[in-house]
């Protein structure tokens, strides 16, 4: 268990995720978790699903009363929330920013510490299977990030990576979530067109995206080898697969990381 106290600036979605699994995951005691969210609504989301937590009056509370910051509001409104806060950031505390795009120089010079850890979420991180890339500032200890690793941990798998690929990170497991939705929704929308009820297609598609994936981390095989495994010569699999290369699939999931790592960059500057 960790002895320091998490503080959150932003009680939103992905906060109340991190927060209540490392809460979960027995890390911390909720009594050591605090935040602050302008948003009445936010606030009380927080409180309900972390028994215990502490909600502070402001951002400044936070920081004061806490050993490690996490960073959790919308890119759009970091700057502002850095000139609020701007000094509060002493030499003993961590701060781990969750807002995509923003990048560590951009943090050390705004919150004015280089001790500063950037990491990117995502939000299967609130049922403990998250995707996390992170990168550590130039202030920022191996302690620290081994400190940052456990907490991630907590709500699924993490990974330390160049500040130059987490925008990458940001684009394919930030983003990818989405994307899956709306693979998963396509092969829904395929079985219902052929006969099935709405919500059997659903969760057939569902369970399938699921068991594709367990199979591909279980066994450490590249996708393609299993794929091949299960597409027999002239059978139904082999016919599906043409007509996915057919109108584009692979070319359209590759594009859409590479439009969402774009978009990131682009948040990044500002």
């Amino acid at each position: 268990m960790l002895d320091q106290t998490i503080g959150f600036i932003g009680a939103g979605q992905m906060a109340r995720a991190l927060a209540g699994g490392f809460a979960a995951a027995g890390l911390v005691e909720s009594e050591q978790i605090v935040a602050f969210d302008p948003s009445e609504t936010a606030a009380e989301e927080f409180a309900s699903l972390v028994d215990d937590a502490r909600l502070m009056g402001s951002n400044a509370e936070v920081i004061g009363a806490a050993d490690i910051v996490f960073l959790a509001v919308k890119p759009q409104i970091v700057d502002v929330v850095a000139q609020e806060v701007s000094g509060l950031l002493g030499p003993e505390k961590l701060l781990v920013s969750i807002a995509a795009g923003i990048t560590v120089e951009r943090l050390t010079s705004g919150f004015g510490s280089d001790r500063v850890i950037r990491v990117m979420p995502n939000t299967p991180c609130l049922i403990g299977r998250g995707a996390s890339g992170y990168t550590l500032g130039p202030g920022a200890t191996v302690e620290d990030g081994e400190t940052v690793w456990r907490l991630l941990g907590a709500v699924g798998v993490a990974f330390q990576v160049d500040e130059r690929l987490l925008d990458v990170v940001t684009g394919l497991s930030g983003s990818g979530p989405a994307f899956v939705y709306t693979v998963i929704e396509a092969l829904s929308d395929g079985g219902v067109r052929m006969g099935l009820p709405r919500q059997t297609a659903t969760s057939l598609a569902a369970q399938t995206v699921l068991g594709a994936a367990q199979m591909v981390l279980s066994t450490g095989e590249h996708p393609a080898v299993l794929r091949d495994r299960v597409t027999s010569p002239g059978g139904t699999t082999i016919a599906g697969i043409q007509a996915l290369e057919d109108r584009g699939l692979r070319a359209a999931m590759i594009g859409a990381v590479e439009a969402a790592t774009k978009r990131s960059i682009e948040l990044g500057r500002g």
